[in-house]
């Protein structure tokens, strides 16, 4: 009787422990099922409703609107998916000062420009035409860019954006980002290296100077938002972050290792060394070179990194994430020199000054002379 009891009280166990386990692999399932269903929802709503239909609908957004109400709108009358969503991505990317009035909007539209409209106030319509922005352009190199798609000359938006009036209009709206530093002796412009390197796409047939060049900066402002807390650590100011950014940024060849660049001009600042880049010495000539001879070493400049130790008085061009993230994050290493391979665009890094021109003649001048020849 005893061992009859056993035995059943044994099989109840093991049918407990398999009903247990499933109950706990389908709670597995159906959990990772929400986080995945949930993660791919999110990912679904942020991008266009439908990317193929450009058909425009009449919207109109009341005085006094909430983000919430907007959102709720939006989703009403079929132009984003999620209203919530909308309202978090508002939150998130820091973006304020929408304004009342009719718009047309259609489902293909990102919900950046559907923002970007909200902040205008003015109706979107068709893409007039787009500037592309790439990585490591300096300001000159932009004022084409704008002057190529627009009625403004490249002399006319150079004015515009080296005056100190400019400077303090975006200061009011950006503040986080438009300081005084851009303000300081030997600036060449203040702008420089403040135009984020991106696509940016017009809606208006002649949009005002201001108009344009506005998104470019706002970028800037919403990509440094989530590194506040690493320059409040680094005890380094936005225009630090820029200007070092700048450096690496045409130093760094499509094979260069940014964050070791990084951490050679961290090490020679350590040890009260100049920098010595030679984009420094382009900029402060004002051309570009394809190769830095020694009497242009000798220029009078602020920006001559191999003359004065330290940063240069502001960026030399703009800067894309993966420098930025090189100066907040720079490798450890020891190294005081690099020095990129003729021909190839390979970097190769030195701790001392003999070790440097051994790989300097192996991989420049020897490179060269076999080229020659």
């Amino acid at each position: 009787m005893i061992k009859n009891n056993l035995i059943e009280r044994g099989n109840e166990a093991r049918i407990i422990r398999k009903i247990v386990a499933i109950i706990t692999l389908v709670l597995v399932l159906v959990v990772g099922g929400m986080v995945l269903g949930g993660y791919l929802y999110i990912d679904s709503a942020l991008k266009p409703l439908d990317p193929e239909n450009q058909k425009q609908k009449e919207i109109e957004v009341p005085i006094g609107s909430s983000t919430t109400s907007i959102g709720k709108l939006l989703e009403d009358k079929k132009i984003i998916k999620n209203g919530t969503i909308f309202k978090y991505y508002v939150k998130f990317n820091n973006i304020s000062g929408f304004q009342a009035g009719n718009y047309k909007f259609s489902p293909s539209m990102t919900l950046a420009e559907i923002t970007n409209a909200l902040q205008s106030g003015k109706l979107v319509n068709k893409e007039v035409f787009k500037i592309t922005v790439p990585e490591g352009y300096q300001l000159e190199q932009i004022a084409d860019l704008i002057a190529k798609q627009t009625d403004y000359s490249a002399k006319e938006i150079m004015e515009k954006l080296d005056d100190p009036k400019t400077v303090d209009e975006f200061a009011n709206k950006y503040p986080e980002i438009i300081t005084d530093d851009m303000k300081a002796a030997h600036i060449k412009h203040p702008f420089e290296g403040y135009l984020y390197p991106a696509t940016y796409s017009f809606y208006e047939e002649k949009p005002s100077l201001e108009a344009i060049i506005d998104p470019m900066i706002k970028q800037t402002q919403i990509v440094l938002a989530s590194y506040d807390g690493a320059l409040t650590e680094k005890k380094m100011s936005v225009h630090e972050l820029l200007t070092m950014a700048s450096l690496i940024e045409k130093e760094a060849t499509a094979k260069a290792d940014r964050q070791k660049i990084s951490s050679v001009f961290f090490n020679r600042i350590d040890e009260d060394m100049p920098l010595q880049t030679d984009p420094t010495i382009a900029y402060a000539l004002g051309e570009h070179q394809v190769r830095t001879m020694y009497e242009d070493l000798k220029v009078e400049s602020p920006y001559n990194t191999y003359i004065h130790k330290g940063l240069t008085p502001g960026p030399i061009a703009n800067a894309g994430k993966e420098s930025i993230e090189a100066v907040l994050n720079p490798a450890d290493t020891d190294y005081l020199y690099f020095l990129a391979e003729y021909g190839t665009g390979d970097v190769y890094f030195a701790k001392t000054l003999e070790e440097h021109n051994a790989l300097k003649k192996k991989h420049i001048t020897d490179k060269r002379k076999e080229a020659s020849e």
